[in-house]
């Protein structure tokens, strides 16, 4: 017999209230836009996806390839194996100067795994997290389905993009449980001072709030621009920051899909038992290929390093020629975080722009130029152009954008 369904009950398989959260990644979305485009046929100049462009290098295919011959193709301990750890652990008590112990490093699915994981690990209902805007697309969301709330601070570009300590002293409440920082940011690629940072730093250690500090691209830094390990800032910021990094961006292996935290030891053996539920441990041929990419050579990433460098002074000087659109030079990562708002109002290729979605929805239908709006941000205004793509590429993207802004 079949049961009529009551009123007022909920369907079966009706989403939970938490699916409301979250959208897409529009970085992501943007890039899948511009990949349906190509199949039917358009020639996309695609920069909305921060991947580089280069093959990840030889020394690291082949280590996957000794990983695989010898057997090292079954489970490995959810949190890593023991020999990545050690290697992570041995970086940032040598490179940067904060003792660490292996049992603090949690080696995860990428970057943003680990920081779903961080997050996961010290928010929870009610709790507060402080985010400087502009910030990654996937902040505010994976904050919010700790059940946190996210405070979004805004660090206007006449500011530099970065928050002041005054700032964030204004907006620490009793129940502010981080402060999430990236430096070399994405999407603005601006790389904070040692003293800016210290000046935050001594700002936390007032208050009773942790700190979530993004490094994915450290190595990525151009000119005078130098990166700052937060946690190395002063002796007590090590017991209340958790730090995130991996090998995606500098050594061109987003698809190997490892990142890490490091973070106090209570926290890091949740985070591991955590991870233990949700995907047991990170591929274990990636583990072995990101082993040889810390410990191995790093000449590739120099090579890579300056090619990216140059893309950056072609890109700043193209876009001076832009008409109406400007860019405070990146110190780090690989974007341009170009202000596009003096078109607002205007009529571009037949369409009418009002906000960054339209800019860059035209820019995509009309000029094949794929870029990410910066309302993903929490920035109006602005459209996110990734340079990590070849330089004729980047020549016809500019021409192409070039006509749409003049037309």
């Amino acid at each position: 017999m079949i049961i009529p369904h009551a009123k007022g009950r909920r369907m079966p398989l009706s989403l939970a209230e938490r699916a409301s959260l979250i959208e897409p990644s529009a970085t992501l979305a943007m890039g899948a836009e511009a990949k349906r485009l190509k199949v039917q046929g358009r020639q996309i100049l695609d920069f909305a996806l921060g991947e580089p462009d280069f093959n990840t290098p030889a020394n690291i295919q082949e280590a996957a390839i000794r990983a695989m011959r010898d057997g090292q193709t079954h489970y490995t301990p959810p949190a890593g194996i023991p020999e990545l750890r050690q290697a992570v652990a041995k970086l940032y008590t040598d490179h940067h100067g904060v003792a660490t112990d292996p049992a603090q490093v949690v080696v995860s699915n990428g970057a943003k795994h680990a920081i779903h994981n961080a997050l996961m690990a010290v928010c929870g209902p009610g709790d507060e997290v402080i985010i400087p805007s502009p910030y990654w697309v996937s902040y505010a969301d994976l904050v919010k389905l700790t059940g946190a709330k996210p405070v979004v601070v805004q660090a206007p570009e006449s500011a530099g993009f970065k928050m002041t300590p005054d700032q964030f002293l204004g907006v620490v409440t009793p129940r502010t449980r981080l402060l999430m920082i990236n430096s070399p940011s994405n999407p603005t690629g601006v790389v904070y001072e040692r003293s800016e940072l210290a000046a935050l730093a001594e700002a936390v250690l007032k208050t009773d709030v942790g700190v979530l500090s993004d490094e994915i691209y450290e190595q990525l830094t151009y000119r005078d621009a130098k990166p700052t390990c937060f946690a190395s800032l002063d002796p007590a910021l090590p017991a209340r920051t958790i730090t995130i990094s991996g090998v995606s961006k500098t050594y061109a292996m987003t698809g190997w899909r490892i990142g890490w935290s490091v973070a106090p030891t209570a926290v890091s053996k949740f985070i591991g038992d955590l991870q233990s539920q949700e995907t047991s441990n990170p591929c274990s041929i990636s583990q072995w290929a990101a082993l040889e990419a810390i410990t191995g050579p790093q000449e590739t990433v120099v090579e890579m390093k300056a090619q990216f460098a140059r893309r950056r002074e072609y890109v700043l000087e193209r876009i001076e020629r832009l008409p109406g659109v400007t860019c405070t030079p990146p110190g780090g990562a690989f974007y341009a975080f170009m202000n596009v708002s003096s078109h607002f109002g205007k009529t571009l290729g037949g369409k009418k722009i009002i906000d960054s979605t339209s800019f860059c929805m035209a820019a995509l239908s009309e000029a094949n130029v794929a870029l990410v709006m910066g309302s993903a941000f929490g920035a109006e205004g602005y459209a996110r152009m990734s340079f990590a793509t070849n330089l004729e590429t980047l020549e016809k993207g500019f021409d192409a954008l070039e006509r749409f802004v003049a037309s």
